[in-house]
């Protein structure tokens, strides 16, 4: 059968494949980004005025973060276009000229997004560490994360002069010190995210253990399941991102397919993490004290309760003993010898034995003879 592709080499065919496959996985990352946007966007606007500053910040830190993944997408589209489309007989085929051109805007805009999408997820689960371990104390979460921002720091500095050196004319992604940057900027960032992880998980195991300790599973749930901790700790994206780094070092091609997956990955953390701060089932400085509520029981004073009574009784012996006055002196001044009086109590006191449950006596009292 003829042959009808590229005139290239085995290795620079499987590079352009990857390359396409890469692009393809981003653009479907993109749009479940901007599925999670609209979703956590609605959540967040409803409850702006409940929430108060931590709605807005969210807002505007996702509204900052679908634009640079929108530049993002954009420029892979370009840059596909302007590869594969516009200069497709470049002498050594597409991704020669795609190496030899770096230095274009377009190339810069593709490393520069990449590089700033991922120091501000980067932030975004380093800000979560610090509240998950903010229950233990601020001073113990402050220690906590002490390490990983330094070493965050570094990462921003390594990545800056990958994006720098890897726009150099003559240079590329691939090419020596660029790739020995890069490399580094990974490594780092990577660790980051592991450390992160590794410190989110063990939190959120010993809460777990905690809180199953006093509350049945179904209720807690949301706080401590597997995929609670899978989510809060942004594992999804620690697994892509290992995944690049071992066949970025190696130089393997595939690693522009886990490099597309890492990125799209890493905001999709992000957004399942706001969702779920949006929604309120997410882990705050306070959750594990709402959760687990110190029980008190009262004590029961048996005196109070008796003096209680007694004083409920208290009102009908003293009407009763009024009533005996009122009689006796009737019966000292009346000039009737021989009168039935009729008395009947029960209306007189009606008032004051609905204080003891509203039972009035049934029975009259009998007909005195004088």
């Amino acid at each position: 059968m003829t042959y009808y592709g590229p005139d290239e080499s085995a290795y620079d065919i499987f590079l352009e494949r990857t390359f396409v496959a890469g692009d393809f996985i981003s653009g479907l990352g993109y749009g479940i980004q901007l599925v999670l946007y609209v979703s956590c966007a609605t959540f967040l606007w409803k409850q702006r005025k409940s929430r108060g500053r931590q709605s807005i910040f969210l807002l505007a830190y996702m509204s900052l973060l679908l634009l640079i993944e929108t530049l993002f997408s954009a420029v892979q589209a370009r840059t596909v276009q302007d590869i594969y489309i516009d200069n497709r007989n470049y002498p050594g085929g597409p991704w020669a000229y795609f190496l030899a051109t770096q230095y274009l805007p377009i190339n810069v805009m593709f490393y520069a997004t990449l590089f700033v999408l991922t120091f501000l997820a980067d932030l975004l689960v380093l800000w979560r560490c610090w509240v998950i371990w903010t229950a233990s104390g601020r001073l113990i979460a402050y220690v906590v994360v002490a390490f990983p921002a330094l070493m965050l720091l570094a990462s921003f500095t390594m990545g800056t002069l990958w994006t720098l050196q890897s726009s150099q004319p003559g240079l590329s992604l691939y090419s020596a010190l660029p790739m020995a940057y890069g490399t580094s900027y990974y490594i780092i960032s990577l660790s980051v995210n592991m450390i992160l992880t590794i410190l989110i998980t063990v939190r959120l195991l010993m809460y777990r253990r905690r809180i199953l300790r006093t509350l049945p599973e179904e209720h807690s749930r949301h706080y401590v399941s597997l995929a609670t901790i899978m989510i809060e700790s942004a594992a999804l994206y620690s697994v892509f991102a290992l995944i690049f780094i071992i066949t970025y070092a190696v130089n393997n091609p595939i690693n522009q397919i886990f490099l597309a997956s890492a990125s799209s990955a890493q905001q999709i953390s992000g957004y399942l993490i706001i969702y779920r701060l949006a929604e309120g089932r997410a882990w705050s400085s306070n959750t594990l004290a709402n959760k687990l509520p110190t029980l008190k029981f009262a004590s029961t004073d048996i005196e109070s309760d008796t003096s209680h009574v007694d004083t409920c009784l208290e009102a009908p012996r003293r009407e009763t003993t009024r009533i005996n006055t009122r009689l006796d002196n009737f019966r000292h001044t009346s000039n009737f010898s021989d009168t039935t009086v009729p008395v009947t109590p029960s209306s007189m006191i009606k008032d004051e034995t609905s204080t003891l449950g509203g039972i009035t006596p049934q029975k009259e009292y009998p007909s005195l003879r004088y």
